[in-house]
Formats: C-alpha cells, sequence, structure tokens
C-alpha cells in the first residue's frame, strides 16, 4: 500500500467520525455524564402521595428553616 491510500484512508476515517460525532458525544461526553448523574438523582425522589406524609414533611421543613426572634416593644 503506497501513501497516498493511506492518506485516503485515514481522511476517509475522519470523515465517518466527523459525520458520526454528534451521536458518539451524546454517548460519552461530558452532556451525557450530566444526563446520567441528573437521571440518578431523579430516581431517588418519591412522590408523597399520602396527606398525613405531606403534613409531617412541611411541618418537619418549617421546623428547620431559621427563625428570627423579634424584640417586644415596651408598650405600656
Amino acid at each position: 500500500m503506497s501513501w497516498p491510500w493511506i492518506v485516503l484512508l485515514a481522511l476517509g476515517v475522519l470523515v465517518v467520525v466527523a459525520a458520526e460525532w454528534p451521536r458518539v458525544s451524546g454517548v460519552v461526553g461530558a452532556d451525557a455524564r450530566r444526563r446520567r448523574d441528573r437521571e440518578r438523582r431523579k430516581a431517588r425522589l418519591r412522590v408523597v402521595t399520602e396527606d398525613d406524609d405531606f403534613v409531617e414533611s412541611v411541618q418537619r421543613d418549617l421546623d428547620a428553616l431559621p427563625t428570627i426572634e423579634e424584640p417586644r416593644s415596651k408598650r405600656p
């Protein structure tokens, strides 16, 4: 095989890689990693369906909020 054929083969491989790059980057790129991480986080979420569970979770969230004590004004 002479060098012009090797160059043409390399160019052909580069054209195929360039044409398939969007599909390949969707599987192994940085966006794919973020998508997988987001799907993993979303899989751990759960929907609260019971009214009692919802009320308890809201109460826990409200109890966990920081509060500011307002000073009492001295009015006669």
